[in-house]
């Protein structure tokens, strides 16, 4: 029988380098070695992707990783401990890579199915850090934290402006390829690897009517990030109106509160597309709560994800305004030439919490070139 995936991959990658080879022209992506893929050995086509990933980008076979849990959304803590925690970090030990990013492949749970639902892939990477093996970190729990509590599980990467070492950090940085579909799941790859310097369109879509508290001073983050990138020199639309924006199209970076604004329109929403390399935020509690195909509920980034999308930032359960994504740091990073991975973490203020990151690590459009067209270290 022809798998789906063989019968997707051409059409999806056509343009992109050959097998083994990550970007036309340059060879294998210089931080390949550094990448761990994680994948499902229960779900279907999970080592396919995982393969074709491994192929393009140019990561060795030995930094693929297979685990064996339930393809469900949810798992226990116990389960993801003994059967992905130690998995991942006995792999990394006994092959002796240089591990910086730890790439979730689609059929790894999300979440813990204990409540209040913390993020799988937050806790993996803190957790199979070797750091943390006689030391873990617990995360803050869901209400009454204190400042004790957040200054413990303070993101030591936040607001960074250097490339990511995990050695300097003790953890490492995890997103993952995920969709609605294998389709959509390879798509990512597809995008990132056809990702380009692009000037624009930004849209950064403010709601008047969140005008207290954290929803003000995320507000306020979308005027400052509409006002860098304009500086920079690149296209950026600030909606400080009522209306949700609609209908932009080549979009390469997007931001807003999604089905928490008071304007939102599910048809309005589903209008935007994306250009490959283009990355996305939006302010909602449980936009990455599934990635599976459902009805009701809040606005789910995989909507994005099928619309084009190449990154994008979710929560697989309430996470409060006080763990969103700092837009104006996230595109300030990616436009200066750090990797998805590293913009999006060094915009994320919290470890261990309700986070989850989608996209290739590597995607790096604005990463400067030396004179030969090889990526700078």
């Amino acid at each position: 029988m022809i798998s789906t995936l063989s019968l997707l991959l051409p059409a999806l990658l056509a343009g992109c380098s050959p097998a083994g080879s990550a970007l036309p022209g340059y060879g294998p992506h210089p931080r390949a070695k550094n990448v761990l893929v994680i994948y499902n050995a229960n779900a279907p086509e999970a080592l396919g992707i995982a393969k074709t990933y491994g192929e393009k980008r140019g990561v060795p076979e030995s930094n693929l990783v297979a685990v064996r849990v339930p393809t469900e959304d949810e798992i226990p803590q116990q389960v993801y401990e003994r059967n992905i925690r130690d998995v991942v970090r006995e792999a990394i030990g006994k092959r002796k890579l240089e591990i910086d990013f730890l790439l979730l492949i689609r059929g790894v749970p999300i979440r813990f199915a204990e409540s209040p639902g913390y993020s799988l892939d937050a806790a993996l990477m803190v957790d199979s850090h070797p750091s943390r093996a006689n030391n873990p970190l617990q995360p803050v729990p869901q209400s009454g934290f204190t400042q004790a509590d957040m200054k413990r599980i303070a993101n030591p990467y936040f607001g960074a402006t250097d490339p990511f070492d995990s050695d300097k950090h003790g953890m490492y940085l995890c997103t993952r390829l995920d969709g609605y579909t294998v389709e959509d799941t390879l798509g990512l790859l597809a995008n990132a690897l056809r990702a380009k310097p692009e000037r624009g369109l930004f849209l950064l879509d403010a709601a008047p009517d969140k005008s207290q508290g954290g929803y003000a001073e995320m507000n306020n983050r979308l005027a400052a990030a509409a006002a860098k990138l304009k500086e920079k020199g690149f296209d950026a639309e600030l909606n400080t109106d009522k209306e949700f924006v609609a209908g932009r199209t080549s979009l390469m970076g997007y931001a807003s509160w999604g089905s928490n604004d008071g304007a939102f329109a599910q048809s309005a929403y589903h209008s935007l597309t994306f250009l490959p390399g283009a990355i996305a935020e939006t302010f909602v509690s449980t936009s990455g709560r599934t990635f599976r195909p459902t009805n009701g509920g809040q606005s789910l980034i995989a909507d994005l994800i099928r619309q084009g999308v190449t990154g994008v930032k979710g929560y697989v359960s309430e996470p409060y305004t006080l763990a969103l994504a700092r837009v104006d740091i996230l595109f300030d990073r990616y436009t200066s030439g750090l990797n998805l991975a590293e913009s999006f973490y060094a915009a994320s203020p919290m470890l261990k919490w309700k986070d989850v990151v989608i996209g290739d690590p590597l995607c790096s459009p604005y990463e400067k070139r030396s004179e030969t067209g090889e990526q700078r270290l």
